[in-house]
């Protein structure tokens, strides 16, 4: 066990009989979780477990089994439930995962899974070589069509903990609830390892109990009742469920008066909303970090608070900009990318682009095409758009959904290709893409795009900003009656 995971150990058992997690029928105190934790520990061992993924639903045995082998020096890879199935298995494949907890071991047979016991196992002769180190694979919610494992080291993880811990250890949290998939970076390390580290209580529900369905579908009443049943002081929510939660407030839905810290991330947030959220006294704190980075690595507090800034460094991170304004962070940075020989730099490169104000980083767009829906998923559009051509009907697309709810896809259509085809065309593509990248609606496109258009360059390379003005007041137009519709079909 290495200093840090023995420290992070230690600083668990100095709780002692404070209450460290709740779950649906039973309670644990610090000791009771150490030791559910110290008994998977010795089964990982016993069987001979190396690599072991995750695919549980949120809830306390997802908790376990991620301390259990962070504590046991195995490496932990979460399955992310949201990912599509052959995402799926390219993480269990491309990681080497020898062991597996799961609910459904008959959906991993095929991947040569064998139940025993609590776990599902298999032979793997030749895993991947992974850097010295590395305690997590976290894999990106796919930029582009098969997600990238990130690897990073027990110390690193635990540094970012341990400053969230710092930064929040006066705001009065004592009950956290988990809203996020456990297996997402913010809501492992933000949502569990901080808490606990301050001696709070959790509160894992089943991800359905809080409104949470795939990646990119989120049910308020479900996530009010949960609000109201829990009455937690903390919560990390995204974008999208920040402003559902906001417009309800204003639509005179009662929150809890335990709230004490709301952090946002995981996208972009409007200015406007974290100011009507501070209208109704919600005390919302926007943050940003990156996988490569474990995760936060700025943060606003109660202390120190500008809106519309993603805040100030956390105590583990230096943070600079480039000559062209690009956010270089330096500070618990990931080991490497599974796969990749090469090593990431002294400083890492975020590919966003920002700009300090009184010590506050503001972040202004990306050096990508790469887009971040509200839901806090990772898109590459020119992987679903190359999708997207190769069917007969579409001639052109181009795909947009930074900070929205649902990706649009403005589509040329190939000769006189009627709407139905084209819709047969985006089901088709969409059956092939996870939930959180596929073309959720479409428009027909008023002419090709073309360099005589100003739409695209000569080469045919889509001039995005320019799509953008030129289709931005439809798509607003398209998403507010496909609102309006799903809330006159809402049971009254």
């Amino acid at each position: 066990m290495s200093p840090a995971v023995e420290r992070f150990r230690q600083q668990l058992a100095d709780h002692g009989t404070r209450i460290a997690l709740r779950g649906a029928d039973r309670q644990w105190t610090y000791a009771e979780l150490l030791h559910e934790i110290d008994s998977r520990r010795a089964l990982l061992h016993q069987c001979g477990a190396r690599r072991l993924a995750i695919a549980l639903d949120n809830g306390p045995d997802w908790l376990f089994w991620d301390l259990a082998a962070l504590l046991a020096g195995l490496v932990c890879v979460p399955l992310p439930g949201f990912f599509s199935p052959s995402q799926q298995r390219h993480v269990l494949d491309s990681a080497g995962v020898d062991t597996l907890v799961t609910r459904d071991p008959h959906g991993f047979v095929a991947l040569d899974f064998v139940p025993r016991g609590a776990l599902c196992q298999r032979e793997v002769s030749d895993p991947a070589p992974l850097p010295a180190g590395t305690a997590k694979i976290t894999y990106t919610s796919g930029t582009t069509g098969q997600p990238k494992g990130v690897c990073l080291s027990a110390e690193a993880m635990l540094n970012v903990a341990q400053s969230i811990a710092a930064a929040t250890a006066g705001s009065g949290i004592e009950r956290h609830l988990c809203v996020l998939p456990l297996a997402v970076l913010l809501e492992n390390l933000a949502g569990n390892y901080a808490p606990l580290l301050i001696g709070a209580c959790l509160e894992i529900p089943p991800l359905a109990a809080v409104g949470m369905r795939g990646a990119s579908q989120f049910e308020l009443p479900a996530f009010l009742a949960s609000l109201a049943r829990v009455r937690p002081s903390s919560l990390i929510l995204l974008p999208q469920q920040l402003l559902a939660l906001v417009t309800a407030a204003e639509g005179g839905q009662p929150l809890p008066d335990s709230l004490h810290f709301i952090a946002v991330g995981g996208g972009r947030v409007a200015p406007q909303l974290l100011e009507r959220a501070e209208a109704l006294g919600l005390p919302v704190f926007e943050g940003y970090g990156l996988s490569e980075c474990a995760s936060v690595v700025c943060l606003n507090t109660p202390e120190a608070r500008r809106i519309g800034s993603v805040g100030r460094p956390l105590a583990h991170a230096e943070v600079r900009l480039a000559d062209d304004g690009e956010v270089l962070v330096r500070g618990a940075t990931f080991l490497g990318y599974l796969g990749d020989p090469l090593r990431p730099g002294e400083w890492l490169g975020s590919g966003d682009l920002g700009h300090w104000e009184d010590g506050f980083l503001v972040l202004h767009g990306r050096k990508k095409h790469q887009f971040v829906t509200a839901f806090g998923r990772n898109v590459n559009p020119e992987w679903v758009e190359a999708e997207l051509v190769q069917q007969l009907p579409i001639a052109q697309a181009w795909l947009h959904g930074e900070a929205l709810p649902a990706n649009v896809a403005v589509l040329v259509p190939r000769g006189e290709a009627s709407d139905a085809l084209l819709q047969s065309a985006v089901d088709a593509v969409n059956a092939g893409l996870p939930d959180y990248a596929r073309v959720h609606f479409w428009l027909r496109a008023e002419q090709p795009f073309s360099e005589a258009g100003g739409l695209a360059t000569s080469n045919g390379r889509l001039r995005r900003p320019a799509l953008y003005q030129h289709y931005r007041s439809a798509i607003e137009r398209l998403l507010a009656e496909a609102s309006v519709q799903v809330q006159e079909e809402q049971p009254s």
